[in-house]
């Protein structure tokens, strides 16, 4: 037999193969449990709106429901876990690594990490007023964390409170760089709370385009007085709301008495209940920030036809005097 045969014999075999291969049916999907993958989420606000009320009810009542959550306050008040412990707040991150390291030491786990009823809780921090950025306090704080092995820890949630009214690098990181899945905003029906989530709309809208993948899964509204306009504000930027909390007195008392009220045996706790539930299976939108105007339009609905005009000014007004205006020595030329 000749080589020449022996190569077409081996071409055909390889063809035969090929073919068999082509026809065979991929193997099917998967339809058991899906692999655990922990949940990053960043809830933003204005500062006062209620996130650490919020999120410190969240996270108990998750943690009620069985699931591992660590919630990490991202705010230099370094007040989200002190409802989580009796009005105490945990050591921040920054301030222990600063300690460790004057005397010589390494940080542990049990030095800035702490449990209560299942809900693990850590604080941030930030530098002292006039002695350092705090958004870059954020930026460091998250290296020591990784410096512990954030990204091998074993949770079902995570839990990120920023302040929403700071717009520096630092405190859009998880946005800037896909350190989360999910954004949440916290908003009341008021101007500023409604602005500062309007912006967090813009940031996650601007990083998409450059690229992210970070969606805006909803909006919490804390203190309901029911005038609507934080419904109103999701319903146009194309967010859902997930909870309404009302402005209720006990709700305002036990807040300020360091009680958490998301325990399944509290009156209030199926609200928090249903919230985790909503959270959980809500999905990242691309929301359609308003204009100033669209935005200030949602607090002036019945005034629409009474806008009052805008006459520009001129430089004579500035000045207070009559001004001449002096002819210009400059030579221009008719185009040929």
């Amino acid at each position: 037999m000749s080589t020449h045969s022996v190569s077409i014999d081996s071409i055909s075999k390889m063809t035969e193969q090929l073919r068999m291969e082509a026809e065979a049916e991929p193997d099917a999907v998967p339809t058991g449990e899906a692999t655990k993958e922990t949940q990053i989420i960043a809830i933003y606000g204005k500062g006062g709106i209620g996130k650490s009320f919020t999120l410190a009810n969240l996270s108990y009542s998750m943690a009620q429901q069985g699931k591992k959550v660590l919630l990490i306050g991202c705010d230099p008040k370094s007040d989200t876990t002190s409802l989580l412990f009796g009005g105490r707040a945990c050591p921040t991150i920054i301030e222990t690594s600063s300690k460790k390291k004057q005397s010589g030491e390494q940080v542990k786990i049990g030095d800035v990490c702490f449990i209560r009823d299942g809900v693990y809780a850590m604080e941030l921090g930030g530098p002292e007023v006039g002695r350092g950025c705090g958004g870059r306090g954020i930026i460091h704080g998250f290296e020591l964390m990784e410096k512990l092995g954030f990204h091998d820890w074993d949770f079902d949630y995570v839990l990120l409170d920023f302040l929403g009214d700071v717009v520096c690098g630092g405190f859009g990181l998880p946005i800037a760089r896909d350190m989360c899945q999910k954004v949440i905003v916290v908003a009341s029906n008021d101007m500023q709370s409604l602005y500062v989530a309007n912006n967090v709309c813009s940031a996650v809208e601007y990083f998409r385009k450059l690229g992210g993948n970070v969606g805006v899964a909803g909006m919490v509204v804390n203190k309901d007085d029911g005038t609507g306009e934080a419904q109103a504000f999701a319903e146009q930027v194309g967010i859902p709301v997930l909870s309404s909390i009302p402005a209720d007195d006990d709700i305002r008392k036990k807040s300020a008495s360091y009680e958490i009220i998301g325990h399944p045996d509290n009156s209030w706790g199926p609200m928090f209940s249903t919230l985790a539930k909503n959270i959980t299976d809500s999905k990242p939108e691309h929301p359609t920030p308003l204009t100033q105007d669209g935005l200030l339009g949602l607090f002036d609905k019945e005034n629409e036809e009474q806008k009052i005009p805008m006459t520009p000014a001129t430089i004579a007004d500035l000045c207070g005097q009559k001004l001449f205006e002096t002819p210009s020595l400059e030579v221009i030329y008719d185009e040929v």
